[in-house]
């Protein structure tokens, strides 16, 4: 499994807006990309800072998502985004809700 973060410096008053954008109109594209597994949304106390992220079955996939949907994801957001996002990615190496542990050695 692979994960990306994302990291928004978010417009002041924004939060709720951004909720709403996620529901209604990212989530529904993520959902149609893919290997796409899972979005978890964070918001820092205050309202100034926000985090997703994107779980996806392999690299490949989140990959494609970033070349093909995510501009627009961008465009979506950017009613309520500061300056660009900051994007990571992971191997995921746990997950409770998953299911994905290390490899046991034989």
């Amino acid at each position: 499994m692979f994960a990306r973060r994302v990291h928004m410096h978010l417009k002041p008053t924004s939060v709720e807006e951004l909720t709403q954008r996620m529901e209604k109109e990212v989530i529904p594209l993520l959902r149609k990309q893919k290997g796409f597994q899972d979005e978890i949304m964070f918001i820092a106390p205050g309202g100034k800072d926000a985090f997703g992220i994107s779980l996806w079955e392999t690299a490949e996939h989140a990959e494609a998502y970033n070349r093909n949907t995510y501009p627009e994801v961008t465009k979506i957001l950017s009613r309520v985004v500061e300056g660009t996002p900051q994007i990571k990615t992971f191997e995921v190496s746990n997950s409770t809700f998953h299911k994905v542990g290390a490899p046991v050695a034989a």
